[in-house]
């Protein structure tokens, strides 16, 4: 019993090191392109004098900058988004598939996407937890480390755990919600409820998208379902796409019911723009990506 799980637990340690390089590369590459986000608003931090405009609170006046000159200025402050991020990966058994050996599984590209996500966060000096039945919460320069020593290489829950969270926090969930839809509604209508502003990734395999198999091919489920062979494939795919289609209708109207931004997202694709994507989301107005 000892010897697989000290051989599961190695294998995993292996992967940390070049999932964390990845993750912190994708997340320099969008920090790079992320200059123009910043922004006047609440939030401690100065930002820059401006002139006066009427309707403008006398209290913002800064007295010292004007009076320097004969002109008005007010001291500007930057916008600072919530304190508070959630973070969730699905790692239920249909993330873990590829249709091919050199693509990541659909649950190894979730994962990057929020560590380095949660890199970009930490960096900006928000708390960061990962749902998951333990709930880590992160945060400061070694927050990254302590999120990725924590994950699993199994099956995890195809659902993020109902935990409390703290008001004004941004949820992000990347999943296939390969789940059924009354389900996935219930969960939205909870974090809409609690007044939460958050980001639905919906991760797919290409072959998902296309459905390009042809003949006889013995279907084999993930998650303990029956295998079903289908004598021609081919002659299901127009079936099939009209429902693939529906799937993801079903899961951006469950985003945008709550008020949240949706954004899908293929494994052949670069992990930074969906980053990019997610990462200008949580301080723009929902919309869908």
């Amino acid at each position: 019993m000892a010897a697989p799980l000290q051989h599961k637990a190695q294998e995993l340690s292996s992967r940390l090191p070049p999932l964390l390089i990845e993750a912190e590369r994708v997340a320099q590459t969008v920090m790079q392109g992320t200059h123009g986000r910043r922004r006047a608003g609440p939030g401690e931090t100065f930002w820059q004098f401006r002139r006066y405009e009427q309707g403008d609170p006398a209290e913002r006046i800064d007295w010292r900058q004007s009076s320097r000159t004969d002109k008005i200025f007010i001291r500007e402050r930057e916008y600072e988004a919530s304190q508070s991020a959630y973070v969730w990966a699905d790692t239920s058994g249909s993330m873990h598939y590829s249709s091919a050996s050199n693509l990541q599984t659909k649950a190894e590209r979730a994962q990057l996407l929020m560590l380095a996500l949660s890199d970009l966060m930490l960096r900006g000096g928000e708390k960061v937890t990962w749902l998951d039945r333990r709930s880590i919460t992160a945060h400061g320069k070694n927050g990254l480390k302590q999120l990725a020593s924590r994950l699993g290489s199994g099956q995890g829950d195809s659902a993020p755990p109902d935990i409390p969270i703290a008001r004004h926090a941004h949820v992000i969930l990347c999943s296939d919600f390969l789940m059924p839809p009354e389900h996935l509604m219930r969960m939205m209508q909870r974090y809409a409820a609690l007044n939460l502003s958050g980001v639905i990734v919906h991760v797919t395999d290409p072959a998902e998208n296309d459905f390009t198999f042809e003949g006889r091919i013995d279907m084999r489920g993930l998650e303990n379902e029956m295998p079903v062979l289908l004598p021609n494939a081919g002659s299901l795919r127009e079936a099939y796409l009209r429902e693939f289609a529906v799937h993801k209708e079903r899961v951006m109207h469950a985003a945008q019911s709550a008020g949240w931004f949706y954004t899908s997202h293929i494994t052949t694709e670069l992990p930074h723009l969906a980053l990019l994507r997610i990462y200008d989301a949580l301080a723009s107005k929902p919309r869908s990506a």
